[in-house]
């Protein structure tokens, strides 16, 4: 029998490794309902399941849920709905920020929203116009530590959550162990129960870990990349994770990638005015497309950049946006353009991480 120095929080287990650890033969069906009351109440209470009160005993003694703390919460109206950016503690004190997304939705009824989580505390990635690299990578959360937001926003802040976005803070493919175990919860059917395509890993591309994510052999899980720049020079500048590997390396991990036929890869741009739009970028970024996927299966995000802290530039206005969507849509590239949501609460891309003060 397993022995635990202390209580391990079921909300980093999907079903199957918390009845292995609960070591409980022929429970199948009790522990199943306990697992499911983690989800949807907040609530372990071995006590009240059909089970012998040393066998109760012994799964209250060895598992726990307990969510971070929510310490507060900044809301900002917009044409969708409300943005609204929490900050959480976690069990050592450390802070992390997720945020709900408002999403388009058809009829009268407001569809339930994104949740953008954080996959570190800080981040080592250092890219010159994110704010998370700024204080550099604290620590990786764990799997309970990602998955708790999501249970934070639903059962302590009641939001209603429909889609999960590994966009805050920290790089998730730097942290592939707590991703891994986050996406076997989140994916559970008698826990979160979200569908792959509900789920999306955004990345600075990583050409290991895209490999490591193909393994997982998640056919429907969406996958984006950021890329930034249309060329090595700028884009390392950028994005210094980019000296390491270099565009030609990454298009070739994200042509790998696909498992199914259908696969369409997001690739996000941040647009910095006078940074990365200049003359030609357009055609850099079409190059990328081509080499990084079949033709018609990618397209771009085009991201209006959002100033933090230290800013490297300004946001761009409409002029500039149409500007730099055209010359892509004439370059062949699809393009989507991402309107900005909590930008006045340092909630928008690129800005979640100033944790502390």
């Amino acid at each position: 029998m397993a022995k635990f120095d202390e209580r391990v929080n079921i909300l980093g287990l999907s079903r199957r490794a918390y009845e292995e650890a609960a070591d409980l033969e022929g429970r199948s069906r009790a522990l199943g309902r306990l697992y499911r009351q983690v989800f949807a109440e907040g609530r372990f209470e071995p006590g009240s399941a059909a089970i012998a009160k040393e066998a109760a005993a012994r799964l209250a003694a060895r598992f726990e849920v307990r969510l971070p703390a929510v310490e507060s919460v900044v809301e900002e109206e917009g044409p969708l709905g409300t943005t609204a950016k929490a900050l959480l503690r976690l069990a050592d004190g450390e802070r992390v920020e997720c945020v709900r997304i408002p999403t388009a939705h058809r009829g009268p009824e407001p569809a339930p929203a994104a949740l953008c989580v954080s996959s570190q505390v800080g981040c080592r990635m250092a890219c010159a116009f994110c704010e998370s690299g700024r204080r550099g990578l604290a620590r990786n959360l764990r799997p309970e530590e990602i998955v708790g937001q999501y249970a934070a926003a639903r059962l302590s802040l009641g939001w209603d959550i429909g889609k999960i976005v590994f966009m805050g803070m920290g790089e998730p493919l730097d942290n592939f162990e707590g991703l891994a175990g986050a996406l076997a919860v989140f994916l559970d059917a008698s826990g979160p129960a979200f569908a792959q395509e509900n789920l999306t890993v955004c990345t600075v591309g990583l050409p290991r870990g895209i490999a490591r994510l193909k393994s997982l052999g998640l056919k429907r899980l969406n996958l984006a990349v950021s890329l930034n720049a249309p060329d090595d020079g700028l884009r390392s500048e950028l994005m210094p994770a980019n000296r390491a590997v270099g565009l030609e390396a990454l298009a070739a991990a994200l042509r790998l990638y696909p498992q199914r036929r259908n696969f369409t890869l997001a690739v996000n741009y941040c647009l910095i005015p006078g940074r990365n739009d200049g003359r030609g970028a357009e055609q850099g970024v079409a190059a990328f497309l081509r080499a990084a996927a079949p033709p018609g299966r990618a397209f771009v995000n085009l991201i209006p950049y959002n100033p933090g802290s230290a800013a490297i530039g300004r946001a761009p206005n409409e002029a500039e946006i149409e500007d730099m969507t055209r010359r892509l849509l004439a370059a062949g590239v699809l393009v989507k353009l991402r309107s900005p949501r909590g930008r006045g609460l340092m909630a928008a891309c690129g800005q979640l991480g100033r944790v502390k003060g």
